[in-house]
C-alpha cells in the first residue's frame, strides 16, 4: 500500500443502512410473515411471466462471453502488475470457490432434485416413465454447472482487475462499474448499486440458510438419535455461527482456507463412498448418459421457457436458479476475484468454469443416480417420502440405506455444517468488505466488522426459522435479480472499456496483407 494513503477504516455512511438492512429483513420476517409471503409470491409471478426471456437470454450471453474472454484476445491479460506466482495453490483456491459458491444447497438438493423432476419432468414428459428419469437426472447438472459457474466468473474477473491492475482501494462492485460510470459511482448512482448488492446477497444467503439449517438439524438429531424440534434447529444456528464467526474473524489464509480445505476432503470423500456402495455400473452409466444428453441439448434447454403450454417447470426451476445465480453473482465475484491473485484472465475462467462444474457435476450425477436407483427399484419410496416428509427427512433416509450408514450420517453432517459455515462466512467477509473504505487488494475489513456480519446473517436465520419464511426469500431472490442483470450488464461494459483502453492496441491483431515482389509491382 502507499504510504501516504490512509489504511482501512469502517465506511458508516454505507455500513449503517446496509446492516439496517439486515436487520430490518429479519425483524420483517418474523413481525409480518404472511403478508411478507403474499407480497413476494405476486411480485414473484410478475417477475417470472414478464422477464423470463431475459434470464435466460442473459444467462447463456454470460456463458458465451465468459468463453470468449478465456480465448479471445485478452485471455493473456495478467491479474497483477507484477509477474508473482498465483497468492493460493490451485487446490486451496478451487475448494475456497466450490465451497463458498455452492454451499448447503448442493447437499440438500443433490439426492432430491432428480426425483422431483421424476414427477414434474421439462418438456412436456411423461411424469414416472424412463424419459423423466434419464432427463430429471440431466436438469440437475444443468442447473447447477456451465451456466452458473459462469455467472460467477465473469464479475470475479471485472473484480480482480479491479483491485490488482487498476489498483482502486474498494472492493465493491460500484467501485468496479467506475470505468464506465465515472464520478456516479460515488454519488446516490453508487450507493444503490451496492444496496442492491447488499439485498441480493442477503437474500441468496436467506435461502441457504433456509435450506440448510432444517437439514442440519435433521441429520444431527438422526445421528444422536434425538426428536427433533425448534430448540434443536436454534442449537444448529448457534453452533454454525460459532464455527462461521471463528472464521470470520480469522480471516482468508487462516479461517475460510482450511475449512474450504477440509470441506473439498470431506465432498470428495463422501462421494466416492456413495459411488461404491452404491449401484455403481447404474450410477456411471446415468452419468455418462447425462452428459450426453446435456451437451446435445444444452442451447435447446437453455432457452426452454414453454410458452404455449406453460406448465410452470421453467418459473418453478431454471429461472428460480438462474435468479439465485444471479444474486449470489456479485457476491462471488468479490470474493473469487479477492483469492484470484497472480492468475490470467483465461486460467481464472477457465479454472472457475470447469473445478466449478466438475465438483457439482460429480456430487448430482453421483448422489442423484443413487437416489433414483433406489426410487426405481422399489428399494425406498423416495417420491412418497419426499411429498409427506420435506426435504431433510428424506435425505436422512437415503443415507441410511447406504452401508456404514451412522458413518455417514455423521460425514453428511460435518460436511452440511462446513458447507454452511464457509458460504456465509465468505458473505459475512464480502459484507464486511463493501463497508470499508481504503481496502487495498493485500489487506483484509476489521475483525469487528466481520463478526458484526457474521451475527446479522444469524439473525436472518432465527428469521427465517420462527416465521417459517423461506418462500418469501426464494420469491424475493428472483425479484432482486432482475435489477441485478442491469447491475452486472454495466459491469460487463465496464470491464470491456478498461481491457480496450489498458491493453488493446497491445493485443489487437492488425491485418495481414501480402506484400508485391519487385516483377509484380509495375502491374
Amino acid at each position: 500500500m502507499n504510504p501516504s494513503q490512509p489504511g482501512p477504516r469502517l465506511d458508516l455512511p454505507v455500513f449503517l443502512p446496509a446492516f439496517g438492512i439486515a436487520i430490518l429483513v429479519a425483524s420483517f420476517l418474523l413481525l409480518m410473515p404472511q403478508q411478507a409471503e403474499l407480497w413476494a409470491s405476486e411480485m414473484m409471478s410478475f417477475v417470472t411471466s414478464r422477464f423470463g426471456w431475459l434470464f435466460v437470454i442473459f444467462g447463456f450471453g454470460t456463458f458465451v462471453f465468459a468463453l470468449w474472454l478465456a480465448f479471445g484476445r485478452f485471455g493473456q491479460v495478467k491479474l497483477s502488475r507484477t509477474d508473482e506466482p498465483p497468492e493460493y495453490s490451485e487446490l486451496s483456491w478451487a475448494a475456497m470457490m466450490f465451497s463458498a459458491g455452492i454451499g448447503i444447497g448442493l447437499v440438500s438438493w443433490s439426492f432430491v432434485e432428480p426425483i422431483y423432476y421424476l414427477s414434474t419432468p421439462p418438456l412436456n414428459i411423461e411424469p414416472h416413465s424412463a424419459r423423466a428419469a434419464e432427463w430429471g437426472h440431466m436438469y440437475a447438472l444443468f442447473h447447477w454447472s456451465f451456466v452458473p459457474w459462469a455467472l460467477y466468473a465473469v464479475p470475479s474477473v471485472a473484480v480482480a482487475y479491479m483491485l490488482y491492475v487498476s489498483k482502486r482501494p474498494f472492493l465493491r462492485i460500484s467501485e468496479v462499474c467506475r470505468p464506465l460510470l465515472g464520478r456516479h459511482a460515488d454519488g446516490w448512482v453508487g450507493k444503490v448499486i451496492d444496496t442492491l448488492i447488499i439485498l441480493g446477497l442477503i437474500g441468496g444467503a436467506g435461502t441457504s440458510l433456509g435450506l440448510g439449517v432444517p437439514l442440519v438439524s435433521s441429520l444431527t438429531t438422526s445421528l444422536l438419535g434425538m426428536e427433533e424440534s425448534l430448540l434443536t434447529q436454534l442449537a444448529v444456528i448457534g453452533v454454525w455461527t460459532l464455527i462461521f464467526a471463528a472464521s470470520a474473524y480469522k480471516g482468508l489464509k487462516a479461517g475460510i482456507r482450511i475449512l474450504s480445505d477440509i470441506n473439498i476432503y470431506l465432498a470428495i470423500l463422501v462421494v466416492v463412498v456413495v459411488l461404491l456402495a452404491g449401484p455403481t455400473v447404474f450410477i456411471l452409466t446415468m452419468s455418462a448418459n447425462s452428459l450426453g444428453l446435456m451437451l446435445d441439448n444444452f442451447t435447446r434447454i437453455s432457452f426452454w421457457l414453454d410458452p404455449v403450454r406453460q406448465g410452470g417447470f421453467p418459473d418453478a426451476w431454471t429461472l428460480f436458479y438462474w435468479a439465485w445465480w444471479i444474486a449470489y453473482a456479485p457476491l462471488m465475484g468479490l470474493f473469487f476475484g479477492r483469492i484470484s491473485r497472480g492468475r490470467t484472465i483465461r486460467q481464472m475462467v477457465l479454472g472457475i468454469l470447469l473445478w466449478g462444474s466438475l465438483g457439482c457435476i460429480s456430487f448430482l450425477s453421483i448422489c442423484g443416480a443413487y437416489a433414483l436407483e433406489l426410487e426405481i427399484s422399489g428399494t425406498l419410496e423416495v417420491t412418497r417420502l419426499l411429498d409427506e416428509q420435506g426435504i431433510p427427512a428424506t435425505v436422512v433416509a437415503i443415507i441410511e440405506t447406504l452401508p456404514f450408514s451412522q458413518l455417514l450420517l455423521a460425514a453428511f453432517t460435518l460436511l452440511s455444517f462446513v458447507f454452511l459455515a464457509t458460504t456465509l462466512d465468505s458473505s459475512a467477509y464480502v459484507l464486511a468488505s463493501i463497508s470499508t473504505r481504503n481496502l487495498s487488494g493485500e489487506d483484509e475489513p476489521a475483525k469487528a466488522n466481520r463478526l458484526a456480519w457474521a451475527f446479522a446473517l444469524a439473525a436472518v436465520a432465527i428469521g427465517l426459522l420462527f416465521a417459517n419464511g423461506l418462500g418469501t426469500v426464494k420469491s424475493l431472490t428472483i425479484i432482486l435479480a432482475l435489477p441485478l442483470t442491469m447491475i452486472l450488464l454495466v459491469l460487463f461494459r465496464a470491464l470491456l472499456r478498461v481491457l480496450n483502453s489498458d491493453f488493446g492496441q497491445q493485443v489487437r491483431k492488425s491485418s495481414l496483407v501480402i506484400q508485391p515482389t519487385n516483377e509484380e509491382s509495375w502491374k
